[in-house]
């Protein structure tokens, strides 16, 4: 069952970490999937072993997309310090490879298990991270090939056209599902004794979710979402969200002024980056990003 395969390089709720399973949630069959002992915490490295660099990564891509028969591959970020993605579009322009699509991760994005300084400060918010990528992709010459989506309190039908006028191809939703489901934010998540059973494997807790009526009420919030979202762009006079640009989208910069999105993060000509034509901004992080490591040049 099988669709697609995506690399987590972080996740806007907490990157630069990873992933931790407590103890006292590891039971017999989740010991059994995950090879450790019943009871043990379960800690994720917040690393990569397979690879060190963007060609290290741009390689692992085309090696997953090899081995699985060609299945879309994608990769997950909450962008840092540029010239790390930037480090990526060159060794995919050097290697003519790379991910099907970018998932951009906003810092805004949720988890029950995130430290609270993480989620609240680390990471760059999905508007601006978002516009980066799409930008990006535009100045290496890339982005008529690889699809952008994002992600980060996307809940409603305006959020995703928001994102769709920003850059996006697609966009995520989890915390909104997770409300559908019945999670009521109790933060619990870690401890196993969420109330509505929605983040334990204790069976006492898990009998109060019903999945036959959570599932249906999922399916019905997110059916309406898209229907939202459809319904907003067809009062814009479009049919599609491909329809949809940044010069769509008005934000008010102070009192007496309001511009739109293309004036407040300018597009790249397609191939700027790569023939130095870009504005001298994005040319110092160019030049600073590498293929052959994550840090910077000297």
């Amino acid at each position: 069952q099988v669709k697609m395969f995506e690399i987590k390089l972080s996740q806007g709720a907490k990157p630069g970490k990873g992933g931790r399973m407590p103890g006292v949630k590891v039971t017999p069959e989740i010991a059994g999937i995950r090879g450790v002992p019943v009871g043990r915490t379960i800690v994720s490295p917040p690393t990569h072993s397979t690879f060190t660099s963007p060609d290290g990564l741009v390689e692992f891509v085309a090696t997953l997309r090899e081995l699985s028969g060609g299945k879309p591959v994608g990769i997950k970020l909450c962008v840092g310090r540029r010239h790390e993605f930037l480090g990526i579009c060159k060794a995919m322009v050097a290697s003519g490879s790379g991910p099907d699509y970018v998932l951009v991760d906003g810092a805004e994005g949720g988890t029950g298990a995130a430290p609270a300084e993480f989620s609240d400060h680390v990471g760059t918010p999905l508007t601006e991270g978002l516009a980066f990528v799409d930008r990006a992709l535009t100045g290496a010459g890339l982005r008529d090939r690889v699809r952008v989506g994002a992600s980060g309190k996307v809940a409603s039908g305006f959020d995703m056209v928001k994102r769709f006028c920003q850059g996006a191809d697609f966009t995520m939703s989890a915390r909104a599902m997770m409300f559908a489901v019945g999670c009521i934010q109790a933060e619990e998540c870690h401890t196993n004794t969420c109330p509505v059973g929605v983040a334990t494997q204790d069976p006492r807790l898990v009998r109060g979710l019903d999945v036959e009526d959570k599932g249906n009420r999922v399916h019905h919030f997110h059916d309406e979402t898209v229907h939202a979202a459809m319904a907003l762009i067809a009062s814009m006079g479009f049919t599609s969200p491909d329809d949809l640009g940044p010069w769509l989208l008005l934000r008010r910069v102070d009192q007496t002024t309001v511009a739109s999105f293309d004036q407040l993060h300018p597009l790249l000509d397609h191939q700027s980056l790569v023939t130095g034509d870009a504005p001298p901004e994005w040319m110092a992080d160019w030049h600073r990003a590498r293929r052959d490591a994550f840090a910077p040049t000297a």
